[in-house]
């Protein structure tokens, strides 16, 4: 089992930058896939990017490519997300998610594990 624990969200004007952040306890010790997803008011779940916690392998939704950073550090047991340039679009609540393996996947049902969420609000 895997606990996870999301923080950081609030609000940011467009163009700005928030970071956020995911603590994981439990199991830590398998092999995951970690991701991030948000999700806008009347929208579907939708990725935003994944890294394997082993190897450090990432991974981005086209949107957010050259914006946003996924990392993680593994003595921590956290998971990041910073994000830059940020569009009124991409306001949502947002996320963590994890699943076991090292396969790429990006779609919410194929995640075992999910955070509470943290709201984002990008306003001018």
């Amino acid at each position: 089992q895997v606990q996870m624990l999301s923080s950081g969200g609030g609000w940011v004007q467009t163009g700005g930058s928030m970071n956020l952040s995911c603590v994981v306890s439990g199991r830590t010790d398998k092999t995951y896939l970690m991701a991030w997803f948000r999700q806008a008011p009347g929208k579907e779940r939708e990725f935003v990017a994944a890294i394997s916690w082993i190897a450090g392998s990432t991974y981005y939704a086209d949107s957010v490519k050259g914006r946003f950073t996924i990392s993680r550090h593994n003595a921590k047991n956290t998971l990041y997300l910073e994000m830059n340039r940020l569009k009124a679009e991409e306001t949502g609540v947002y996320y963590c998610a994890a699943r076991f393996g090292v396969v790429y996947v990006n779609t919410p049902s194929r995640f075992e594990y999910w955070g509470q969420g943290t709201q984002v609000t990008v306003s001018s």
